[in-house]
């Protein structure tokens, strides 16, 4: 990602915000527009507050809006570039190509500084399946490969609508599998290579995870599942709750299913893993969720579920926090501590995977 791309208006946006947000917590609520937000007996962290009222101010249309699939990736595209911050140093940053279902896929491999053969974590971007690529997740593959001490390989599976339901699973187990093989010669340890992701980066992740137990494959070393999205039949709570206002909306996550699944099984496991019939032997599991996420709920019965069947489990809620925030850590500390809190875990859980 090339500071270039941002044009005098983002920057100045950029900068406003990281201004604004150095301001004391009193003085963002005020900004913000309105009372400190309680929900749920949770309080939305000022940072959140702030930063959410301020994108309501320059946000355009959203897919369920209207705004077609190729304008709402700029406008992610953008607003990661707004968000992220001076890049988080690590020890070398390669492009690659690896192995997805249906040809090459571009990948980006963070090589940590660390000494020695470290552990390699495979991740998948978030975005609903329809928006995401390695740029607007950059930062955040950065800061878990520092603060992880571990090789992170970023993968940019296929879209929908071009390419629905089931491409993106296929994807990400043939990178997975890949990653496996190839572990060696991207200088990581080949006996520990873990899977994560984030909203639909989590949902594959999970997805794959369970196929290749199933197919008695060897499983990843561990599942790193931030907000992950594993379940498209029941009506959850935090739905409700956090239907409008918190960055990722009910009808947005309303179309991006229906634009993924595209007339498929939504109950079908590779959609919904939170549906699996056991969940017996699966890898163990770093579940992070958020406070004021529409998904909340699906990601902790998620962790519940592993948890009552015998697995590894540790499930963290970033109680103030929005759906997206691994993507703010540039302009707001309590997103960038949360994800270096989640790198820390990780770094733990794949060490005693080792």
């Amino acid at each position: 990602m090339r500071e270039a791309k941002l044009s005098i208006l983002e920057r100045l946006e950029r900068a406003g915000a990281q201004s604004v947000l150095r301001l004391p917590e009193t003085a963002k609520i005020l900004l913000s527009g309105r009372p400190r937000v309680v929900v749920d007996g949770l309080v939305l962290d000022p940072d959140m507050q702030l930063l959410l009222a301020l994108r309501s101010l320059v946000r355009s249309d959203s897919l369920s809006g209207g705004l077609a699939p190729a304008a709402a990736r700029a406008q992610l595209h953008r607003e990661a570039l707004v968000h992220r911050g001076n890049p988080t140093r690590v020890g070398h940053v390669h492009e690659r190509l690896v192995d997805g279902a249906a040809g090459p896929l571009e990948a980006r491999h963070y090589v940590p500084d660390e000494q020695g053969q470290r552990p390699l974590l495979v991740f998948f971007h978030g975005g609903g399946f329809v928006v995401g690529d390695l740029d607007t997740h950059d930062e955040a593959c950065r800061i878990l490969c520092r603060h992880a001490g571990v090789h992170v390989l970023s993968v940019a599976y296929r879209l929908a609508p071009e390419a629905p339901f089931p491409a993106a699973v296929d994807d990400a187990r043939a990178a997975f599998l890949w990653a496996q093989n190839n572990a060696s010669d991207l200088g990581a340890d080949p006996s520990c290579v873990g899977l994560g992701g984030d909203s639909a980066g989590g949902n594959l992740a999970a997805v794959v995870s369970q196929m290749l137990v199933h197919e008695n494959a060897k499983p990843p070393a561990m599942q790193l599942l931030i907000y992950p999205s594993v379940d498209q039949i029941k009506e959850w709570p935090s739905y409700s709750l956090f239907a409008e206002g918190y960055f990722l909306s009910r009808a947005d996550l309303d179309y991006y299913i229906e634009t993924y699944a595209a007339g498929s099984d939504v109950g079908d496991v590779r959609v919904s893993p939170l549906r699996a019939e056991s969940f017996v032997r699966f890898p163990a599991a770093l579940v992070v969720t958020a406070g004021f996420d529409p998904l909340r709920d699906e990601g902790e019965a998620y962790a519940a579920a592993l948890a009552n069947a015998g697995c590894t489990v540790v499930c963290r809620r970033m109680s103030g926090l929005v759906h997206g925030f691994i993507n703010m850590t540039g302009v707001s500390s309590a997103c960038r501590e949360a994800l270096v809190e989640i790198a820390g875990a990780t770094r733990a859980m794949l060490a005693s995977a080792s």
